[in-house]
């Protein structure tokens, strides 16, 4: 097992190196590639480097191929550049930040439209019992006094 800090500055590394190694690949079905994270396992043997293209699932296809296509020579270029006795395996995953993104947008708008149809249902309607109905600590502290002021009047 590896440090986890140094397994840190090795993904860290692993994601610079290949998105300037991307811009070097003159592949046409590359398209608009941003490289968002890489992850490596604590043996620094496997890699996942995350990845976010700009299109359509066409173009996003296109590029899963193109990345698959250059797999071997990105993983000896990092390998090298790394220093490391084994070169980490590379594994490219779409990481579809937009999509995830729009999904909860989505939630969030259809919750402040019920909130917005809970306000307008509720205007005008009162409490089934008193407003508060939980004693505040004023409360007590007049109680226990009222209490003991009886109890001193009874000797």
């Amino acid at each position: 097992m590896s440090d986890p800090a140094k397994t840190r500055r090795h993904a860290e590394r692993v994601k610079e190196l290949v998105a300037s190694l991307v811009r070097e690949l003159k592949d046409p079905r590359l398209g608009m590639l941003t490289v968002t994270d890489a992850r490596i396992t604590g043996d620094l043997r496997d890699a996942q480097v995350f990845y976010t293209v700009l299109g359509d699932p066409t173009e996003q296809a296109s590029t899963a191929a193109a990345l698959e296509s250059a797999k071997g020579m990105l993983r000896s270029r990092v390998g090298h550049a790394l220093g490391l006795r084994h070169s980490p395996s590379l594994t490219f995953v779409l990481d579809n930040v937009q999509d995830h993104a729009k999904e909860i947008d989505d939630l969030l708008a259809a919750a402040r439209h019920r909130d917005a149809e809970v306000q307008r249902l509720a205007a005008g309607k009162q409490y089934a019992g008193d407003a508060d109905p939980y004693k505040s600590d004023a409360d007590e502290d007049e109680d226990d006094a009222d209490e003991r002021v009886g109890a001193e009047e009874n000797r």
